[in-house]
């Protein structure tokens, strides 16, 4: 276990430090306000029922801790990488691959999901192309520069911003709200609410896109304590508002049948001119979280790659655009693959149970700060690895099976490969 960062400063293959706390509340916000609140509260609801609401302040709560977590190891590691870099210097070698493998596969599988998710409402009947069309637009994005990938993102977040308040305003006016809908934990069991928590963290979880840019971020240091907690506020305050509004107008069991929730919300409320509306807005938020994670997954490639963990060769930084060129392309191509032939329900399950694991590694790290290094209250890394287990375990049979089998393998290889390379 190391307790200072390990040097980066120097190194031809440096990133820049161009991102402010705007830009990096925006990368935040761009993960977490995309299409999560348009796909997994029917999920959530059919698991809670009216439990739902109490369901997203599990999910909340896990993800304030691990948000807390996450800042204090980011200003103390402001490097590319997040958590694999936290579970190494921290934890050892060992944790921090583990992390990295659960980050990179996991999120691939969730950058698949995004992608057919804006194929599925912008042309459903060709769908996977759409998909693999978005991959490519983004990550040409992304290869010119974290700057421009950071501007896109104010405006798909602006958009996506604008779309859920109309369909609150329209929800709340409407003749059909019933505030008996919002009986709260009336039908709702502990496992159910467990199960909804582990569904809508799904959600929460772009906070990590923060940490994983801590190379790129100008006075790290003061810059990541400061947006990890803001983005996380703002994208609290907006589902809670829309899952209100949703749950007033369609009621726990409607909810929980809904095809698309905020379209049917909308038509309930009698407002169909807003259905296409919510559409595009469903297509344009899951292009912001798709823009966010390739960001994010690439740069835990990078990370993984200047440790050999990964093929060196995936380490080299662009000379003009410093951005991790081949690990974006390689990132790119993968998911374009998985987005012409995958399935958009099974990538989330196997993504929340990923995501889920890699913040345990990333609370257990925290557990391990002195108060010189800026150790966050003792409670809060507890209450985050506990309450992330809690919630993988709780998630559907088969996303936990092929969660944990994926970390199994990543295990047997991490192993493999030190048994290879150790010296006689």
């Amino acid at each position: 276990m190391s307790s200072t960062p390990s040097p980066v400063s120097g190194l031809p293959d440096e990133l820049h430090r161009r991102l402010g706390v705007p830009d990096a509340v925006m990368v935040g916000l761009g993960s977490m306000i995309g299409a999560g609140i348009f796909a997994s509260l029917a999920p959530a609801a059919q698991a809670a029922g009216s439990g739902l609401l109490l369901g997203l302040a599990l999910a909340a709560a896990v993800a304030y801790c691990n948000a807390t977590s996450s800042a204090r190891l980011a200003a103390l590691y402001p490097v590319s990488g997040g958590t694999y870099v936290y579970g190494r210097e921290r934890l050892g070698e060992f944790w921090g691959y583990l992390a990295g493998w659960g980050f990179v596969v996991g999120k691939t599988a969730s950058c698949a999901a995004m992608a057919l998710t804006v194929g599925t409402y912008l042309w459903p009947g060709q769908a996977h192309a759409v998909a693999v069309a978005a991959v490519v637009a983004l990550t040409a994005v992304n290869y010119t520069g974290v700057q421009k990938s950071a501007l896109l993102t104010r405006v798909i977040v602006a958009i996506v911003l604008a779309v859920l308040a109309v369909v609150v305003v329209a929800s709340l006016a409407s003749s059909a709200v019933d505030t008996a809908r919002l009986d709260i934990g009336s039908d709702a069991t502990a496992d159910g609410v467990l199960q909804a928590a582990g569904l809508l963290f799904f959600a929460f979880a772009g906070y990590a896109r923060i940490a994983t840019l801590g190379e790129e971020v100008r006075d790290p240091a003061r810059t990541i304590p400061r947006a990890i907690p803001i983005a996380l506020a703002v994208t609290l305050i907006a589902y809670t508002t829309v899952a209100v509004g949703v749950l007033l107008v369609l009621g726990p069991d409607g909810l929980a049948t809904a095809g698309a929730p905020l379209a049917d919300a909308a038509r309930a409320a009698g407002a169909d001119w807003l259905v296409p509306v919510v559409r595009i807005g469903a297509a344009v938020a899951a292009l912001g979280s798709l823009l966010a994670l390739i960001l994010g997954v690439s740069r835990t490639t990078l990370a993984m790659a200047r440790d050999h963990h990964l093929p060196h060769a995936l380490a080299a930084v662009h000379p003009k655009f410093k951005v991790p060129h081949r690990a974006e392309l390689l990132v790119g191509a993968i998911v374009a693959a998985a987005a012409a032939t995958g399935d958009v329900r099974g990538a989330i399950g196997f993504s929340s149970f990923g995501v889920l694991a890699y913040y345990a590694i990333a609370n257990a790290s925290a557990w391990t700060l002195t108060r010189m290094e800026g150790r966050p209250a003792p409670i809060i890394p507890v209450l985050g690895l506990a309450g992330c287990l809690a919630l993988a375990f709780a998630l559907p049979l088969p996303s936990v099976i092929s969660g944990t089998a994926v970390l199994v393998v990543g295990a047997a290889a991490y192993g493999i490969r030190r048994a290879t390379t150790r010296q006689p």
